[in-house]
């Protein structure tokens, strides 16, 4: 088959590799409709993740369709369409029985085009299919349906469910890359009083808007008033940047929550000296994907619209094009780039 394979820092190539089988007898092999590219995987190409070896097919998300099954599988079979999560969960360990599928010690975990070959290919081997994949239940485009593989639920679990956003809130998100722009969007679902998105890129302030935040700026001004003020009671780190960071303590007000989504590529200065006497919980977290259930249902029925997310389209053996520009979303526009099978 074709994939795209990492051969260490700055070098990835559309080339040949084996066909995955099937290795295990919980394992499903799924011929790979849409795929997409994740800001983990731009820290990998940058070398930012020492334990990705090189040889390894990259990518963690896709949307495709069963094509063969182990022995032990009871949930699919050859034809199911189905989401592959970003997470694989073996369903024993006591992280996975708390439904904690990200901190797997089964031999789960964030593997895929990390530890094991990944999802930008034409096909993907699934270890623990039956809790590591969902069936699709609607029809909707394969674009929208890959970010419930990690986009959707990061940006719930990790962003606005671990920050507690409630009813009258107001709520800050520092980055509205993908995740920061999906945390705006199902924030909404919880009646807050207002909705800020900051950013320095224009073009993703505006996506911000269309997301639905009741404002959006550049930092400056809005965090000023923030710290000066009343301070947010919600604040969502989805940058990644240790500037970032360094924002979100200043906009949070006294027992408010910082929420850490963003994937930091550096170390961050914790300031306790100004957060100590301030009550203020923070918190990180991997994403579980145990929520994908329900945030498909959300898409079926209309109540969540992230169909501006994905904002280019290209053939899946145009990877690495398409790392191209995504790693230069700021100049091109990319928010989220799906990758069709030609």
């Amino acid at each position: 088959m074709r994939a795209l394979v990492y051969h260490g820092p700055g070098r990835i190539s559309w080339e040949t590799v084996a066909d995955p089988v099937v290795e295990e007898p919980t394992d499903a092999l799924v011929r790979v409709e849409t795929t997409t590219i994740c800001g983990t995987d731009l820290h990998i190409l940058r070398g930012d993740l020492a334990d990705v070896a090189a040889g390894t097919v990259l990518g963690h998300e896709a949307v495709g369709e069963v094509v063969a099954t182990g022995s032990d599988v009871r949930r699919l079979k050859p034809g199911h369409r189905v989401i592959v999560s970003s997470v694989s969960a073996c369903g024993r360990c006591l992280p996975c029985r708390d439904h904690l599928f990200g901190q797997c010690l089964g031999g789960g975990g964030w593997i895929l085009g990390h530890l094991i070959h990944g999802t930008q290919a034409e096909y993907v081997r699934v270890p623990f299919a039956d809790r590591s994949t969902h069936r699709l239940s609607f029809s909707g485009p394969a674009d929208e349906a890959v970010l419930l593989s990690e986009v959707l639920p990061t940006a719930y679990e990790v962003g606005v469910r671990n920050g507690e956003v409630g009813p009258g809130d107001t709520v800050v998100v520092v980055g509205a890359g993908p995740v920061g722009l999906a945390t705006v969007a199902i924030a909404r679902l919880y009646s807050p009083r207002r909705v800020i998105a900051v950013d320095l890129s224009a073009a993703r302030l505006e996506a911000a808007v269309d997301m639905g935040a009741d404002a959006a700026e550049v930092p400056g001004r809005m965090i000023a008033e923030l710290y000066d003020g009343p301070g947010a009671d919600v604040v969502v780190e989805a940058s990644g940047e240790p500037d970032g960071f360094v924002l979100c303590t200043r906009a949070v007000r006294t027992g408010g929550h910082i929420a850490v989504v963003g994937t930091p590529g550096r170390s961050s200065t914790l300031h306790l000296e100004s957060l100590w006497r301030k009550n203020v919980t923070i918190s990180t977290g991997q994403v579980d994907t145990s929520s994908t259930p329900w945030l498909m249902e959300l898409l079926r029925f209309g109540r969540l619209h992230v169909s501006p997310l994905i904002t280019h389209t290209l053939r899946l053996d145009q990877a690495e094009e398409a790392y191209e520009v995504f790693a230069h979303g700021v100049t091109s526009g990319a928010l989220k780039v799906a990758l069709r099978r030609g």
